[in-house]
Order: C-alpha cells, then sequence, then structure tokens
C-alpha cells in the first residue's frame, strides 16, 4: 500500500472505472529532482489570479493529507477525502487491481476536480514521469524544474536517463484537450546543464514536442529567499503565459496574462517550510525554515545563506532520515552554524541524533544537544539568541513537525491551523 510499483495501467483502469475524471480538465505537469513544490504552488497561483478555476496536486504533505489536493488555494476537506477514497477503493475492487497510496490519492485528486468544476489542474509529479500515476492526465505543457541523481533505482543511474524518464510525462502523439481538439505539445525547462539542455530539445523533437528555455527573470519579488526560487517561479511564468496564450480564450471569465498581475500575486506565494522566514508580532526574524532533504538542496541553502546573510552564522535545529547522505549534507551546512541542536521524531525512519553528532565532531564541530524534537526545544533555542533567528533544517519530516508546533504562534503559518496532522507513513 505504502510501497511504489512504477507503471500507469493500475491507474488507467481505475480512472476508466471512473469514467476517467481525468479528462475533464487541463493539465500542466511540473516533473524535476528539485523546485517541482515551489514551481507549481507559484504557477496556481498566478492561474487564480487571471480567473482560472485551478486544482493543485503536491507531495510530499507537511501535516496533513489535505494540503495535496487544493482547489483556488483551498485544500479538500476531511469528509470529502474519505469519501474520495470509499469511491477509488469501490473502483479498484470492481477493475480488480491494488492500487498504491500515492495511485489512491491522485485519482481522489482527479474526481475531485472533475466534481469542483476545475478549469486546470497543475500536477506535480510524484517520482519520474514516464511512469508516474500523474501522467495519466496527458497535459500539453510540462515543466521541467531541474535534473539530478535521485532514485536512481528507479529511474536510472545517469542525470541522462533520469531526464529522460522524466520528460516521459510528456505523451506521445498528438495531445487532446478536455473538448478534443489538438494542442500543440510543448516542455518548459531550466536549471539544465548545455549537455542536458541539448538531450532535452532531442527527447522533445522525438515526441513532437516544441521546448522552451525561458530567461531568469531579474523583476521577480517572493516571499521564499533563494536564486533556485526564482528560477521557479520564471518557469512558472512562463508555463501561465503559454496556458493563456493557448487555452485562455476557452474560459470566458479568465483574462489574458498580464506580467504585471503575475509578478504581484508571486509577492504574495510563500511556499511554506522552504526558505520560509517565520516574524514575529514585532517583525523580527525568528525562524527560517528549509526542507533540505538532500545534498543539491543543501547546496542550495548554503548558497541563500551566503547572498541573504552575509557573514552570519546561525544557531541549527537538524534531523535527517536513516537513507540521506547526511556527510554531504552537513558540510554545506558548517561554515553557516553557530551550535547545532540535534533530534528526531518518533518516524522509525529518522536517523537517531547520536549518530549525526559523531558525524559533526568528525567535521571539527560540537553539538550543543541532542534529542527528540518538541516545542520546548524551539523555544529554548531560539530564546536564547536575542534577535538571532534559528535555522531549522533537514527533513521535510522534521519541518512538518516544526510547522505543526508553530502553526499557532506565527501569522504565515495560518494555512495549517484547519489541518490534523497525519501518520509519516502517509508522506
Amino acid at each position: 500500500m505504502f510501497g511504489m510499483v512504477p507503471g500507469l495501467e493500475s491507474t488507467f483502469k481505475i480512472c476508466e472505472t471512473l469514467g476517467n475524471p481525468q479528462e475533464s480538465f487541463r493539465t500542466i505537469h511540473v516533473v524535476g529532482t528539485n523546485g517541482k513544490g515551489s514551481c507549481s504552488y507559484y504557477l496556481s497561483g498566478v492561474l487564480q489570479a487571471h480567473g482560472i478555476k485551478t486544482g493543485l496536486y503536491t507531495s510530499p504533505h507537511l501535516i496533513s493529507l489535505r494540503e495535496r489536493i487544493r482547489v483556488n488555494d483551498v485544500p479538500v476537506s476531511d469528509a470529502d477525502l474519505d469519501r474520495l477514497f470509499l469511491q477509488v477503493k469501490a473502483a479498484a475492487e470492481a477493475a480488480r487491481v491494488e492500487p498504491t497510496f500515492f495511485e489512491v490519492v491522485t485519482v481522489a485528486a482527479f474526481l475531485y476536480y472533475r466534481e469542483q468544476g476545475v478549469q486546470v489542474a497543475v500536477l506535480e509529479a510524484g517520482m519520474g514521469g514516464r511512469l508516474d500515476s500523474t501522467a495519466v492526465a496527458r497535459g500539453n505543457i510540462a515543466v521541467v524544474t531541474s535534473i539530478g541523481l535521485e532514485h536512481t533505482e528507479v529511474l536510472g543511474a545517469t542525470e541522462s536517463a533520469i531526464l529522460r524518464e522524466k520528460m516521459g510525462v510528456m505523451p506521445q502523439g498528438t495531445a487532446q484537450g478536455p473538448d478534443g481538439t489538438t494542442q500543440a505539445k510543448t516542455f518548459i525547462v531550466g536549471g539544465l546543464s548545455l549537455e542536458l539542455l541539448q538531450e532535452a530539445k532531442d527527447f522533445a523533437a522525438a515526441v513532437e514536442a516544441e521546448i522552451l528555455v525561458p530567461e531568469i527573470r531579474e523583476d521577480i519579488e517572493l516571499p521564499n529567499l533563494g536564486r533556485h526560487y526564482v528560477e521557479n517561479a520564471s518557469l512558472s511564468l512562463a508555463a501561465a503565459e503559454l496556458f493563456l496564450r493557448q487555452a485562455g480564450g476557452d474560459f470566458p471569465d479568465a483574462q489574458p496574462y498580464s506580467d504585471g498581475l503575475a509578478l504581484e500575486t508571486l509577492k504574495t506565494r510563500s511556499w511554506p517550510g522552504r526558505m520560509q522566514q517565520l516574524f514575529d508580532a514585532k517583525g523580527t526574524l525568528r525562524f527560517i525554515l528549509d526542507g533540505t532533504h538532500n545534498s543539491h538542496a543543501a547546496r542550495r541553502l548554503a548558497e541563500t545563506l551566503d547572498r541573504y546573510f552575509p557573514g552570519q552564522k546561525f544557531p541549527c535545529v537538524f534531523g535527517a532520515l536513516k537513507d540521506k547522505d547526511v556527510e554531504k549534507m552537513l558540510r554545506f551546512l558548517v561554515p553557516y552554524v553557530s551550535e547545532w541542536h540535534l533530534v528526531r521524531t518518533p518516524y522509525e525512519r529518522f536517523r537517531e541524533p547520536e549518530e549525526i553528532a559523531a558525524i559533526l565532531e568528525r567535521l571539527g564541530q560540537k553539538v550543543a544537544t541532542t534529542g527528540p524534537l518538541s516545542k520546548d526545544v524551539l523555544d529554548k533555542v531560539t530564546g536564547s539568541q536575542g534577535a538571532q533567528p534559528t535555522l531549522v533544517t533537514g527533513s521535510l519530516y522534521m519541518i512538518g513537525e516544526v510547522i505543526d508546533l508553530l502553526k499557532n504562534d506565527f501569522d504565515s503559518l495560518a494555512f495549517f491551523r484547519g489541518l490534523t496532522k497525519a501518520t509519516n507513513e502517509h508522506r
């Protein structure tokens, strides 16, 4: 149930049993190693601002499953989610397939978007693209945010192989919209080396798709700090402009793409838990949250701290899973940390703080505290530092726990106040 079975056969069968809900709306796919979630979030906000009823599908969630399925930024309700899961369960039994957890959630999202009259769904792929269950929606625009080595046992051992798997989210042959009209296929790509970019162009040509490489915008302002978020937002603007140019006329209530409106919208789009700043009621920066879940993200975090907080060091609350290259991550972060507070959650996949402490000691670092994550730990660390903010980084699982602990203290986390925490296994 919580594993992964590559392939689309089960998802197609369930969707067919349910009347193919994925064909009731247009789709924009977002794939890549890092940056999928923020790009999807930025893109959905820009489309909403132009009058398009927009579904957003992302993973993993930070606190609740409801985060994954949204319509115009409103998460699906608990009651609707239960009802949708039962519908998918019945369809799976009728189709005689045993879906994975991700397949169940994906089909539930399709059902919900059809019920809600969604006009376009922005779908973040869970893993890969070609065999990811989101691919059954068969959109004609796909955004590729970045390529790095991840899940190599499934996606391939090289960046080239991973690129092909992710770009495989685009269907072969002619793409069609919900009204049956033929649609031009386009990849919007960023963050690729020259060699990978050429491979992307070759792949696009093979599937009869165009390829667009937008310039990184210098006029984008975001709540999330970091050049990489500007890069992701640049891709989202290009995707929004292309979508509205192609399909805007099909939606009478939508307005033509406005760069000014899009830029104003992005100023308020804070993707939670990723270079997110938490300010208290007095406007003092208390926490910086960043789900640095792999070495690629750790390098990005180091670059961002160097740019926005030059010469500063922070007390750091850090935790990571057992399957991550923790030493490589820590090497990027060491120059920016004044003292280390190592934590873990009850989740069994979490690495013990003492193991991380041993790595830091080999790197010549001293560890201030180790132990379970709690509100008391967060309050003590930030309270002992005066005006110096606390950096909270590492596993997204830990970031979710931190957000749940702090959601009543900071207005920028108000979205999460009505959400009930799910188990880690559901992430």
